[in-house]
C-alpha cells in the first residue's frame, strides 16, 4: 500500500513541479507549488515524520505561498475576467481533486486510532526528534535567527506594499 502511494505523491509533486515552470501566470505558478509542497509533506508523512509534514504545509504551503500569492495578486492582478468556458473547467478540476482527496482521506481516517501507542518502542518525550525537543533547541539556541528571519520577511512584506503603493 505505501508503494502506490510514494508514487502517487512523487507524481503529483513532479507534474506540479512542472507547472511551476511551464505556467505562463505567476498565480498559477505559485499554487502549482503549493500543490507540489503538500505532495512532497505526503511523502514526509510516509517516511513516518508527521511533524516535518505538518511543517510543510502550514509554514510553507501556509504562511509563505500566502505571502507570495499577496504580493502577486498586489503587483499583477489578472488582466481580465475569466471566459465561461474556463470557468466551467475550473470547476470540473475542483470536483475531481475533490473527490480524490475524499478518497485518499478515508483510509487514513480509518486507521486512525486515538489511543493507541507510537510505532516506535521509544516514546515521543524521549525521542530526539521530538516536538518538544526541537522546539527546545529552536528558541533557546537559535532564538536569534528565528527572530531575525521574522523582522526579515516584516520588512519584505513593508517594501512591497511601499512600492506598490507607489505604482498606483
Amino acid at each position: 500500500m505505501e508503494d502506490w502511494l510514494f508514487y502517487l505523491f512523487g507524481a503529483i509533486a513532479l507534474i506540479a513541479a512542472l507547472f511551476v515552470v511551464l505556467m505562463k501566470r505567476v498565480f498559477y505558478s505559485a499554487l502549482s507549488l503549493i500543490i507540489c509542497l503538500c505532495a512532497i509533506a505526503g511523502i514526509y508523512l510516509l517516511l513516518e515524520a508527521p511533524f516535518i509534514a505538518a511543517v510543510q504545509i502550514i509554514v510553507y504551503a501556509g504562511a509563505i505561498m500566502v505571502l507570495f500569492l499577496f504580493v502577486i495578486m498586489l503587483l499583477d492582478p489578472f488582466s481580465g475576467a475569466l471566459p465561461a468556458d474556463k470557468r466551467k473547467y475550473l470547476r470540473y478540476c475542483a470536483l475531481v481533486l475533490g473527490a480524490a482527496t475524499l478518497l485518499l482521506l478515508v483510509p487514513l481516517l480509518r486507521s486512525y486510532d486515538p489511543g493507541g501507542t507510537p510505532h516506535d518502542s521509544v516514546s515521543a518525550t524521549t525521542a530526539t526528534g521530538s516536538v518538544s525537543v526541537l522546539a527546545e533547541t529552536l528558541f533557546r539556541d537559535y532564538l536569534l535567527p528565528f527572530e531575525v528571519t521574522s523582522v526579515l520577511i516584516l520588512v519584505a512584506i513593508i517594501g512591497v506594499v511601499v512600492l506598490a503603493k507607489r505604482q498606483t
